[in-house]
Order: structure tokens, then C-alpha cells, then sequence
């Protein structure tokens, strides 16, 4: 499985790179119902960023937007340069049943992933704190579910743990 061996970031959508509230219609896709100053994937130039420094960091989608549209199509939504770290996803719809997946928090969803990837390291990105095991908090970085990773402590508490991470 790719990412043995390797740095990864577990990234969450919803909440991280945009506003937490995000709907779907069938004919509009997804958009969000929240004031006009958010926009979907409003902080994905941040997080492209803040990753440039470490190349070798590579990323794991942790989102529900996999179930919906499939990692290579959740990905694209991504700039080019966070597409390009992408290397795969917690859900894998080949291996695991949606109803089990949808049923564990995503903190466990992200536990079983790195047991089955094996990484040197890794942190994840969510604004859920439910369900993360207490064991693993020197990785996970909660972020503000409206701001995201845009808000000052949490982007300060990321660049931290990311530095930490990459040493």
C-alpha cells in the first residue's frame, strides 16, 4: 500500500479548507451554506503552502467526499500541487463496505488507515475531535470548523507539528 515508510498528512475537507457546512444538490454539486465570505476550497492555497517546504510529505484524503465522488475525482478538486502529493484515501471502496466506514468516527477511520499503510510519521487535519484515540493526539490538529486551517492558532499549532514531523 502506498505511504509505507513515508510522511503523510491526513486531510479532512470540510471544516479544514472551507467552511464546514457544505451540501449537495443534484444538479449544482456541492456548495456551501454560509455567509458570502467563504467559498469551497477558499484555504487549499494555504495548505499548498505550508506544504511547500517538505516535499516528501505526502497526503491522504480523509474526507467524505471520496464516498461521493471517488478519489481521483475528490483530488481534482485540489490545486495542482496538493493533487500531486495525493496518494490515496481512508475509504477504499474495493476493501470495505460504505455502511461500515460511514459508522466509525473519523479519527478511528484514520487509526485503521495508518495501521495499514505503515508511515514513518503522520498528522491529520479535522475540525472533529470525535473518536480521535488520546494516543494520537501529537498528531492530529483540530481546526476551527468555519475558519479552518485559516485560523491563526490552529495554522500555528499545524506549522509546529508539521515542522516536528519533518525533522
Amino acid at each position: 500500500m502506498r505511504g509505507a515508510g513515508e510522511l503523510l498528512l491526513y486531510v479532512d475537507f470540510d471544516g479544514v479548507l472551507h467552511h464546514e457546512n457544505v451540501l449537495w444538490h443534484l444538479q449544482r454539486g456541492p456548495y456551501l451554506s454560509a455567509p458570502e465570505r467563504y467559498a469551497l476550497f477558499q484555504h487549499s492555497e494555504l495548505l499548498a503552502q505550508q506544504l511547500a517546504p517538505y516535499p516528501d510529505v505526502r497526503v491522504v484524503l480523509s474526507t467524505s467526499w471520496v464516498i461521493r465522488y471517488g478519489m481521483t475525482h475528490t483530488a481534482e478538486r485540489l490545486p495542482l500541487s496538493l493533487q500531486a502529493r495525493v496518494i490515496g484515501a481512508t475509504f477504499h471502496s474495493r476493501h470495505m463496505r460504505e455502511d461500515d466506514f460511514r459508522y466509525l468516527h473519523r479519527g478511528q477511520q484514520v487509526h485503521e488507515d495508518v495501521l495499514r499503510r505503515r508511515p514513518r510519521d503522520w498528522l491529520a487535519l479535522d475540525d472533529d475531535a470525535e473518536g480521535w484515540p488520546a494516543a494520537h493526539a501529537a498528531q492530529f490538529v483540530q481546526t476551527h470548523m468555519y475558519e479552518g486551517l485559516n485560523d491563526p492558532a490552529v495554522l500555528m499549532e499545524f506549522k509546529e507539528k508539521l515542522e516536528r514531523m519533518c525533522k
